[in-house]
């Protein structure tokens, strides 16, 4: 068991910079904090490199004796409660967080699964954890984001996803256009949400498709817009004409789900 106090420290300045994104990518690292999310890493066997505890940890309720013995198993460092401060992304931290190694070293697509997400360029770190969060809720267990959505292993997208990031397969393409093409080759069907169709999600059926979900502002892009096979809008009774990005996703999910549980 190691104890830092300084923030001059080579280890707590490793820390401190993966709350960039391009040192993220470089140490193929990213830091989660919370004891729930130390709890959901361990449970699903992520890559944990460290775990970062505050003097005071061991004294609080927050850490239970079963979780304490399991965190003791991995590489533990304790820091004064100040400089865990330093440390946190959070307002109010409960005393631990974790340095997770990336599990991207599979970026293959699994086509079994009925359904494919796809993100093109959405930007909302809340919309994103969200989605990954509705994905993993309905069984999937990959998303594909395009080069130019927020990153997966933003603090924020990772406490949104409460859990989920650890379960689903993130699958980043450099050209989304031809990543969607070669899932065609696949007899995948590309399906978008569009205002620019009078199809409602209600009359697609969601078998062998790839769901592709637009930018909070823009929506999807043109270019994949003539490539879709469907165009599919969420019906609504009132004057609102769109819907937040992970509202519209989840609503498409779980139609894709009530029909799936039809066919049983």
């Amino acid at each position: 068991m190691q104890r830092i106090t300084s923030k001059d420290n080579d280890f707590i300045k490793h820390i401190k910079k993966l709350k960039d994104k391009k040192y993220r990518d470089i140490s193929n690292e990213y830091v989660i904090e919370g004891v729930k999310l130390v709890a959901e890493a361990i449970q699903e066997n992520a890559k944990i490199k460290h775990i970062v505890l505050c003097d005071d940890c061991e004294r609080s309720d927050f850490i239970s004796k079963d979780l304490m013995y399991e965190i003791a198993k991995y590489d533990c460092v304790y820091v004064t409660d100040n400089l865990f401060k330093y440390l946190s992304e959070v307002q109010n931290p409960q005393g631990i967080l974790a340095v997770i190694e990336k599990n991207n070293e599979n970026n293959e697509i699994d086509y079994s699964q009925d359904i494919i997400v796809a993100l093109d360029d959405l930007q909302d770190p809340g919309n994103l954890g969200t989605i990954l969060r509705t994905v993993d809720s309905i069984g999937l267990t990959q998303i594909l984001v395009s080069k130019g959505t927020a990153d997966c292993y933003n603090p924020k997208v990772v406490r949104s996803t409460m859990g989920a990031i650890f379960r689903i397969k993130l699958i980043e393409c450099e050209d989304l256009v031809k990543t969607l093409k070669e899932i065609k080759r696949h007899k995948f069907k590309v399906i978008v949400s569009s205002l620019q169709t009078d199809n409602s999600i209600y009359d697609a059926n969601y078998s062998k498709k790839v769901l592709v979900i637009g930018n909070e502002a823009n929506g999807v892009k043109e270019d994949i817009q003539n490539l879709a096979d469907e165009k599919v809008k969420i019906p609504m009774l009132g004057k609102t004409e769109s819907l937040n990005a992970s509202v519209a996703t989840g609503i498409i999910l779980y139609e894709y789900v009530r029909q799936k549980l039809d066919k049983k």
